[in-house]
């Protein structure tokens, strides 16, 4: 059986390039939670969900990629927290504009928590104002 830092990692790497949930379901319980406090993110409360959107915005910035500065596992409370940095420029079509061509580089954590081995929830923590606003969305 793998480790919860073993399927974190690769649900981390399958969520940020975009794989959706088909490719991200392996990792999680069928009926994980998703939450944020960010806007564009306000309605998603499932981790199918968000796992689409991220599929979904990388269409909106084709070159989107993340660098990973950080991933630690707290096996007291079952689970990993990963902080990352997602950069990306609106060419592709979609969005709330048509392409800016302007760049972003915004940070992020998700906090994946555990049961039985799987995701059972995640937390996003992220400024979706200022990435919005870096963007020409507001």
């Amino acid at each position: 059986m793998a480790s919860i830092t073993d399927t974190a990692r690769a649900f981390f790497e399958a969520c940020e390039t975009g794989k959706g949930w088909d490719g991200c379901k392996a990792y999680c319980l069928p009926d994980a939670t998703f939450c944020a406090q960010s806007e564009p993110l306000a309605e998603l409360r499932t981790l199918q969900q968000y796992t689409e959107w991220m599929k979904a915005i990388l269409k909106v910035l084709p070159d989107g990629h993340y660098t990973l500065k950080s991933f630690a596992t707290d096996a007291e409370r079952n689970n990993v927290t990963a902080y990352a940095v997602f950069s990306g420029t609106h060419t592709g079509p979609g969005g709330p504009v048509p392409p800016t061509g302007k760049r972003i580089d915004s940070d992020y954590v998700y906090t994946m928590e555990f049961d039985g081995g799987k995701l059972r929830h995640m937390t996003k923590i992220w400024h979706s104002g200022w990435a919005v606003k870096a963007l020409g969305w507001a």
